[in-house]
């Protein structure tokens, strides 16, 4: 079984910066193409930032564009999404995600097959 554990989450000032990691275990990591999504009270769960199975190949939703960073380590199991900039829209529990399926990556949360349990982000004005 494919265990994801996120780590990295708190409460920075708008402006600032924290680095997400997810750890995985139980599986082939580099099977897996490897997502970031985010949910705020009372929003739908959003895609954030994709990274495909070897990280040549990135993605990211228009409202994290030029300030997160998306990057893996195939060889320590480990993806990380670094976040710059940080506003309060920003504000969610992150989830990363990995997916199995036979395209280079997707956007869709059901096209993910184990999730973490998601960490914290609190971003003030």
């Amino acid at each position: 079984q494919v265990q994801l554990v996120e780590s990295g989450g708190g409460s920075v000032q708008a402006g600032g910066s924290l680095r997400l990691s997810c750890a995985a275990s139980g599986g082939t990591f580099s099977s897996f193409f490897m997502g970031w999504f985010r949910q705020a009270p009372g929003k739908d769960r959003e895609w954030v930032s994709v990274i495909s199975r070897a990280g040549g190949i990135t993605n990211y939703a228009d409202s994290v564009k030029g300030r997160f960073t998306v990057s893996r380590d195939n060889a320590k199991n480990m993806v990380y999404l670094q976040m710059n900039s940080l506003r309060p829209e920003d504000t969610a529990l992150y989830y990363c995600a990995a997916g199995l399926g036979a395209g280079t990556y997707t956007y869709t949360p059901t096209g993910y097959d184990y999730w973490g349990q998601g960490t914290q982000v609190t971003v003030s004005s």
